[in-house]
C-alpha cells in the first residue's frame, strides 16, 4: 500500500481500491462466463482460454501504468478476466470425476483457491521493498503466462455435452447423415437463442433467491471469505505496529493460513475416506445433506480463531498466540467452505457452474467491501474489539447451518 501511496499521492483507502476491485472483478466476471460455460456450444475451456490469456496480456499494462485511475480500471479488468478459472474449476471437477473422488477433487482445488492469495504477501514481503510495489505485478506475469500455456496446449474440454455435441458434429460431417445428434442438440432443438440465455443465466439466480438453503450457503460463504480478506488490512496494524516485524516477516504470518487449511484438508479427506466413500459404496445415491455433517462441528471453530486472535494480539503476549488463532480459524473456515460447496454441487448439479458463479460473485462482493472496511474498522475500534464484531456475527449464523441440515430437503421441495 506504501508503495501505491507514494507513487500516486493517494490516501490508504484509495490505496486499497487496487485489491478491492480485482476481488470485485472477479465476483462479477463469473456471472456472465461461467452460465456460458454449460452452453453445449461453447463448453468449458474456450471461456478458459480466452479470459484467462486476457488476464496475462494485462498484467504488462498493469505493472508499468502510471496514473491510477489507470491502475484502478486495469485491476478490475484483471479480476474479471481472470474469474473463470476460479468459480468454474468446481465444475470442471465435477465433469472429470466420479461421486467418489469429487469431494477430495474440489478439496485440493479449493486449497489453491483459498491459499493462493496468501501466497501473495508471502512471495512479495521482502521483493516489494527491495524492487518497489510493480515487482509484484510483473510477478504475476511470469506465474500465470506459463500457466495460459500449459492450459491451451494440455488440458482438453470436459464438459460432456460439448464433447458429445463436437463428437455429433464431426460424425454428420464424416458421414452425411443429418440425423445425428447429441442430447443436447435434441433437448435444444426447439429453444431460440434468448430461451437458452435465460436458462443459462437467470435460472441459477431464480434458484439463489427462491431456495432458502442455497441463499444461506451464498451468505455465510461471503461472510467468513470477506472476514479472511480482513486480515489483510488487519496483518499490517498487528505485526509491524505491536511486535516490530518487517514487511516480509509479516508476510510469513499468512504461513499460518496454509497450515490452517492443510489441517482442515487432512480432516476433511479422512472423513471423506472413512465415512462418505463407504456409505456411498453401501447405500448407493446419498442425500446433499450428508455433505453438511462435518459442518455440524466446524461451524464452531472459526469464531473460535477469531476470538483468540483478536484478544491475544498485543505486546504482552507473545505473537504466536494471535497466529495460532488465524490458523484455527481457517481449519474452520475452510472445512465450513468445503461442505457447503459440496451441497452445491449435489443439490442442482445440472446448474453446478452457475450457482458456484453467483456464490463465487457473493463472496467477492463482501470480501472488497471488507479490504475498505475493515482498515477503519480495526483502525478506530481496535483490533480486539474489531475482530469480536466479526466474530459475534459468525455466532450468529452457526444456527442456520443445523437447520439446512435437518430441514434442508423439505426447503428445496417448497
Amino acid at each position: 500500500m506504501g508503495g501505491v501511496m507514494e507513487t500516486f499521492h493517494v490516501s490508504y483507502t484509495a490505496a486499497s481500491l487496487g485489491l478491492a476491485v480485482y476481488v470485485l472483478g472477479y465476483g462479477i466476471g463469473p456471472l456472465l462466463f461461467s452460465p456460458l460455460s454449460e452452453i453445449p456450444s461453447v463448453g468449458r475451456n474456450i471461456p478458459y482460454i480466452v479470459t484467462f490469456g486476457i488476464f496475462v496480456i494485462l498484467c504488462a499494462p498493469t505493472a508499468t501504468v502510471n496514473n491510477f485511475g489507470g491502475l484502478i480500471a486495469l485491476r478490475f479488468l484483471q479480476g474479471y478476466f481472470g474469474s473463470p478459472c476460479l468459480a468454474t474449476g468446481a465444475a470442471s471437477m465435477g465433469d472429470m470425476f466420479s461421486l467418489i473422488k469429487l469431494p477430495i477433487a474440489i478439496a485440493f482445488w479449493s486449497v489453491c483457491a483459498v491459499a493462493g492469495p496468501a501466497m501473495g504477501p508471502l512471495l512479495s514481503g521482502y521483493s516489494v521493498p527491495a524492487m518497489g510495489w510493480r515487482w509484484s505485478l510483473w510477478e504475476m506475469l511470469w506465474s500465470s503466462g506459463p500457466v495460459w500455456v500449459a492450459f491451451f496446449f494440455l488440458v482438453p474440454e470436459t464438459y460432456s455435452d460439448t464433447i458429445l455435441l463436437r463428437r455429433a458434429v464431426r460424425l454428420r460431417r464424416l458421414t452425411g447423415n443429418k440425423q445425428l445428434k447429441s442430447q443436447s442438440e435434441v433437448k435444444q432443438g426447439n429453444m431460440t437463442l434468448h430461451q437458452m440465455l435465460v436458462e443459462s443465466l437467470l435460472r441459477p439466480i431464480q434458484i439463489m433467491v427462491l431456495d432458502p438453503a442455497i441463499t444461506y450457503t451464498a451468505v455465510y460463504t461471503s461472510l467468513v471469505y470477506g472476514i479472511y480478506y480482513s486480515f489483510f488490512e488487519a496483518f499490517p496494524l498487528v505485526y509491524p505496529v505491536i511486535y516490530g516485524f518487517s514487511l516480509g516477516e509479516m508476510g510469513l504470518v499468512f504461513l499460518s493460513v496454509l497450515i490452517g487449511v492443510i489441517i482442515s484438508l487432512t480432516i476433511y479427506c479422512f472423513y471423506i475416506l472413512a465415512i462418505w466413500v463407504p456409505t456411498l459404496k453401501s447405500k448407493g445415491p446419498i442425500t446433499p445433506e450428508m455433505c453438511l455433517i462435518p459442518a455440524l462441528y466446524a461451524c464452531f471453530i472459526p469464531p473460535i480463531g477469531l476470538f483468540i486472535f483478536g484478544w491475544t494480539a498485543r505486546s504482552s503476549i507473545h505473537w504466536m498466540v494471535s497466529v495460532t488463532g488465524i490458523a484455527i480459524y481457517n481449519i474452520g473456515m475452510f472445512m465450513m467452505m468445503q461442505c457447503l460447496f459440496m451441497y452445491l454441487a449435489f443439490t442442482y448439479p445440472q446448474y453446478a457452474a452457475s450457482l458456484f458463479a453467483g456464490n463465487d460473485a457473493a463472496r467477492s462482493l463482501l470480501a472488497a467491501a471488507a479490504v475498505l472496511f475493515a482498515h477503519p474498522l480495526y483502525k478506530n475500534l481496535g483490533i480486539g474489539l474489531g475482530i469480536s464484531i466479526l466474530g459475534a456475527v459468525t455466532v450468529a449464523f452457526i444456527g442456520g447451518i443445523f437447520p439446512l441440515y435437518f430441514f434442508g430437503a423439505k426447503l428445496r421441495a417448497r
